[in-house]
């Protein structure tokens, strides 16, 4: 006997619309010869993991299967609105059902967004089981036009500036981040709901830490770096190294520079794919910058950016000889870094944890603000000269949402390289002006009474100060009644932000 074969009347409810991509002429070349290849070889997967980042930079996904992508990669899917609108215990922000206030009428009772694949970055997740294949999309209103509320869209929009000064933003990674031991199979949900996160995962570190670089101290979270590594390089991300750090199970992961966008893409991909990694082998991996791990180091994410005229290949940062110093692009470039520091510290710092490495207990932590040659203590470290110059900024949390954090940099460098030399001290805006800020608290302050519109776009400012500020009243209620140690990482950061991120 013959299998029932089921009739299919239409598939509206979950794509955005016939020929979505098409009639708005979406695509370049590169994308539409990207869609013919994944077309033709769709029967490769089983299952394809549609994939954007929230606002808070962690990846919300519907896993689709091989024929229904097939329509959807043409057609983009209707997504819900809901993650643009939750703070990071899930706690809804921005108020649908009435007034939300920022400026996006689609809001208003969660009305779809239509979520378009962007082939370039299609590509199958190693391992056994199913086929399974994983692709970013871009975010964009039902009318075709690109959703306000996109972060990356905001990287896009920055790069297009770019090019139309003729220069390629060329970005290196470097992260920090904890490898942990689970000690049981808890989901951790017992007391959780909308805004109040259940247990943290109950973990053991992997060594006692406190011998940098140490080959042993490697040697025993290899077990699960040396396959992740293996992973990662199959799935195209150009890594270079993983490295033991300095707290109990803390690795650092360096790659090869890439292309911006390339560059916000792995990120994401890199995070995400880490901790499923992880804890299929019964272990977790956690981006969170301080963990409450006993003896545990804070975790950073440098981010060493150059620039390149598109047409010749030149990195415009160059100087001369090996002590030549800075070039007065590579200064220029600095100086908008740090005239915009305080608008934006925010979206490379987002979370209450995040501000625990930004004290003077930690020689190395970025506090005071400035820029200096080859010195791990400044915030601006310059690095190298010749066509290898380059700016390391030493400021952003591995958790901070990779489209938002390189935005905000080359936003800022591109003003201070576009405009006229700032007067002396231009950055220095305000009493604590020679440090960065010290919290959240202090973070959003400045960005809601700075500039990051100019940058973000009015409907997405207004968004993420509603996000950021529930997470903060939030975490500001408990620890009026919990009475926190300074310094200490608390139970409210643990829960809220271990496992997530």
């Amino acid at each position: 006997m013959f299998a029932r074969s089921w009739s299919t009347p239409s598939a509206e409810g979950s794509v955005g619309s016939p020929s979505f991509v098409a009639g708005h002429e979406l695509w370049d070349g590169a994308q539409l010869a990207a869609a013919e290849r994944i077309e033709a070889a769709l029967d490769q997967v089983d299952f394809v993991r549609l994939v954007f980042a929230d606002p808070h930079g962690l990846a919300r996904s519907k896993t689709l299967t091989a024929r229904t992508f097939r329509g959807v990669l043409r057609n983009g899917m209707n997504f819900s609105p809901g993650p643009f609108l939750k703070d990071t215990g899930c706690a809804t922000a921005v108020d649908y059902r009435g007034d939300h206030g920022i400026g996006v009428d689609e809001i208003a009772g969660l009305g779809n967004f239509v979520l378009v694949p962007d082939p370039l970055t299609f590509q199958q997740l190693p391992g056994d089981g199913p086929r399974t294949a994983w692709v970013i999309g871009d975010e964009y209103l039902r009318d075709g036009t690109p959703h306000p509320l996109s972060s990356r869209g905001v990287l896009r929009r920055t790069l297009a500036r770019y090019a139309g000064h003729g220069l390629s933003p060329v970005l290196g990674l470097e992260v920090e981040w904890y490898l942990t031991r689970r000690l049981d199979e808890d989901p951790g949900n017992e007391g959780n709901g909308f805004g109040l996160q259940g247990e943290a995962p109950r973990v053991a570190a992997m060594n006692a830490g406190y011998q940098f670089n140490l080959d042993q101290a490697y040697d025993s979270v290899a077990p699960v770096t040396d396959p992740l590594a293996l992973d990662l390089l199959q799935l195209g991300l150009p890594l270079r190294s993983m490295e033991h750090e300095m707290g109990p199970g803390q690795v650092e992961t360096t790659f090869d520079p890439m292309s911006a966008l390339d560059t916000a893409d792995a990120m994401l991909l890199f995070r995400t794919f880490t901790k499923q990694f992880c804890a299929r082998r019964g272990h977790h991996a956690s981006f969170m910058s301080q963990p409450r791990i006993e003896g545990a180091d804070p975790s950073g994410w440098h981010l060493n950016q150059s620039l390149v005229e598109t047409a010749t290949g030149r990195n415009v940062f160059s100087a001369e000889g090996l002590s030549a110093g800075m070039s007065p692009n590579s200064k220029a470039y600095a100086e908008g870094l740090l005239s915009w520091l305080r608008d934006l510290f925010l979206l490379s710092v987002p979370t209450v944890n995040g501000y625990q490495r930004l004290s003077s207990a930690h020689a190395l932590s970025p506090t005071r603000v400035g820029v200096s040659l080859e010195d791990r203590t400044a915030m601006l470290r310059v690095v190298g000269s010749g066509a290898g110059a380059h700016i390391e900024n030493r400021i952003g949390e591995p958790c901070a949402n990779p489209y938002l954090n390189i935005a905000a940099q080359l936003f800022a460098g591109l003003d201070g390289l576009t405009r006229d030399a700032l007067p002396a001290g231009r950055h220095q805006a305000g009493p604590t002006a020679e440090f960065v800020p010290q919290s959240l608290r202090e973070a959003l302050d400045a960005f809601r009474d700075g500039r990051a519109a100019q940058l973000l776009g009015a409907p997405l400012a207004a968004c993420l100060t509603k996000v950021k500020e529930s997470e903060l009243r939030r975490y500001e209620a408990w620890a009026l009644q919990a009475a926190p140690v300074a310094g200490r990482v608390t139970q409210w950061e643990q829960r809220e932000y271990f496992a997530a991120f």
